[in-house]
């Protein structure tokens, strides 16, 4: 697994295969990757739905690869 703090945008989470969120909103599936906000202005949160792109949201960015424990 591999995290991705996007410069200016959201935390970028990418896996093999699928995940499932079961917090506010309703359960989500999907398979792969899943971005959630940063900025605190997105209309889907805890998701990004790209509105750090036109508030004008700015942070710095980083990435952190995950090993499963054994």
């Amino acid at each position: 697994m591999k995290i991705t703090v996007i410069p200016n945008g959201p935390l970028l989470i990418e896996t093999v295969g699928e995940w499932n969120y079961t917090g506010t909103g309703g359960p989500t599936k999907k398979n792969d990757r899943i971005a959630f906000c940063r900025c605190g202005a997105s209309g889907v949160k805890p998701f990004c739905d790209g509105t750090h792109r036109t508030i004008g949201f700015t942070a710095g960015g980083g990435e952190c690869h995950l090993t499963p424990r054994e």
